[in-house]
């Protein structure tokens, strides 16, 4: 059995979270389909800690592969597998959805076996991303996440939740179609094969390169999302329930760097290297751009919305930065951004639930009344400006170091989006935390139970571990992200258009 497990530990950690919602649909009762959500994303959870003690951090490639012919016409296979790029993503899944689900407990009282089984349907469509091999079985879920988040926001989200429903789907879609065109282009440009190390084995001609990067580029920078393509971002965040903004502050927005890291540098080098210096200087302005949004902003959800465009500037700016430095920072970036914005939403949704107001004008004074919400935020805060000891300064640190071998000027303006980021949390923590109450009711506010609490809590224990002891993930995540940097670094050389 333990042998069973080992050989399939991937496909167990897929199946949980579709189990669970096989068993929400058999329960009766709204309490029940809390406690099988809950018990399904606690199990994944679990799974997903094995399948990362289990992992060899001196094996370079994938580990853990399990393929199956599933469409020979086409040569499709069910293929999955992780790297220490995959991996880091997979925990961090794995790590939000229970929390999710704790967040919603009590905030979600209509058609609650609905909404957990969206919760547990989103997870596993985003660890099959996460592992997939396959470029058709990639393809396929990244679509299914896209059916759970617009439900979420339009049953349960807040008064624009229908037009804000729509502006994400459409987003998406377009997104979607051109990634379909230029995973279709891989297919046919490697004798029709959707094997992902297959194509890159194959290498694709120069000429090719160029315009299939140029669609995958705008499915995955929409998802992301990038300048100019992050419109729809602030709308769903400030109408989708917690949970919902969670998932995709958390991690739907990492599939966008994870794209550009699993297919774009590794099967199209030369294509990623020709858009390389446009990329560089979109990510720094998407940096000070996202920043300066954030410091208008006058109500919690949307401040943090527009935090997450310029945090996943610095993402971009480290994947095309193509040293290790530079794609390391992304993929410690893309995590420990998971972490505390996830845990900002967190906690605005838990304040949300007490006044039913995200302005921040409508608070102060909370040290008083809510003592423990307070220590949580500001820690969260801290983090989300990248101070030393939090996971968020190793991210940023890495990306600036590796940035900085093409020279200084887009690092000393990428630092300028960390002031910024350290001025519109500093400042939306005074006014929510200090001075007098805005409100008799905001002095009167409960403090956090024991529920709030393990939801909270984790996710602060996580930001200070990875911080201080960052090789808990950087060991892992080393040794992939070397073998990417020396496999593009020969595929430019091969081709006479070495990096910087």
């Amino acid at each position: 059995m333990t042998s069973l497990l080992t050989d399939h530990l991937i496909s167990s950690l897929i199946a949980v979270p579709f189990l669970g919602i096989a068993a929400i649909l058999l329960v009766r009762g709204q309490a029940w389909a809390r406690w099988c959500a809950l018990a399904s994303s606690l199990v994944t959870l679990g799974l997903a800690l094995a399948l990362w003690s289990g992992f060899d951090t001196t094996i370079p490639g994938m580990q853990f592969v399990e393929r199956v012919e599933w469409m020979p016409t086409f040569n499709i296979h069910y293929a999955v597998g992780v790297d220490g790029i995959s991996l880091v993503l997979v925990l961090l899944t794995a790590l939000l959805a229970p929390l999710c689900v704790l967040a919603s407990w009590a905030s979600i009282e209509s058609k609650v076996k609905a909404f957990m089984s969206l919760v547990l349907l989103v997870e596993g469509a985003m660890i099959v991303v996460f592992t997939a091999m396959d470029l058709f079985l990639f393809f396929m879920l990244w679509e299914v996440t896209m059916i759970p988040m617009y439900f979420m926001i339009i049953l349960w989200g807040g008064p624009e939740r229908v037009r804000a429903g729509i502006k994400f789907v459409i987003y998406s879609l377009t997104g979607s179609l051109l990634l379909l065109v230029g995973i279709l282009g891989l297919y046919l440009q490697a004798d029709r094969t959707f094997d992902l190390q297959e194509i890159i084995a194959t290498g694709i001609s120069s000429d090719a390169q160029t315009w299939i990067f140029a669609a995958l580029f705008f499915g995955f920078a929409i998802k992301l999302p990038m300048i100019p393509f992050h419109s729809w971002l602030p709308d769903a965040h400030s109408e989708a329930p917690t949970a919902g903004s969670v998932i995709l502050a958390g991690v739907l927005l990492k599939m966008g760097g994870y794209g550009f890291l699993r297919i774009c540098l590794p099967a199209l080098p030369e294509g990623s290297d020709h858009f390389a210096p446009v990329l560089l200087w979109l990510s720094v302005v998407g940096i000070l751009y996202g920043g300066c949004l954030a410091l208008a902003q006058t109500d919690l959800k949307k401040l943090v919305a527009y935090s997450s465009i310029s945090h996943m500037g610095f993402v971009t700016l480290g994947i095309f930065a193509f040293n290790g430095e530079g794609i390391q920072g992304a993929v410690m970036q893309m995590f420990a951004h998971g972490v505390s914005t996830g845990a900002m939403f967190l906690a605005i949704g838990l304040l949300y639930d007490r006044t039913h107001s995200r302005m921040i004008s409508d608070y102060g004074g909370l040290h008083k009344a809510m003592p423990r919400f307070v220590v949580l935020l500001s820690i969260f805060s801290i983090a989300s400006f990248g101070l030393p000891g939090t996971a968020n300064f190793v991210g940023e640190f890495l990306v600036l170091v590796g940035t900085s071998y093409g020279g200084m000027l887009k690092v000393l303006l990428a630092m300028g989006g960390i002031v910024l980021a350290a001025g519109y949390m500093l400042w939306m923590l005074q006014r929510v935390a200090l001075g007098p109450p805005s409100t008799p009711a905001g002095a009167m506010l409960p403090d956090l139970g024991g529920r709030e609490l393990l939801t909270l809590a984790p996710l602060a224990i996580v930001v200070f571990t990875v911080g201080l002891y960052p090789a808990v993930l950087t060991e892992t995540v080393e040794l992939t992200v070397n073998g990417l940097v020396e496999q593009v670094a020969a595929a430019l050389e091969a081709a006479g258009s070495p990096t910087d």
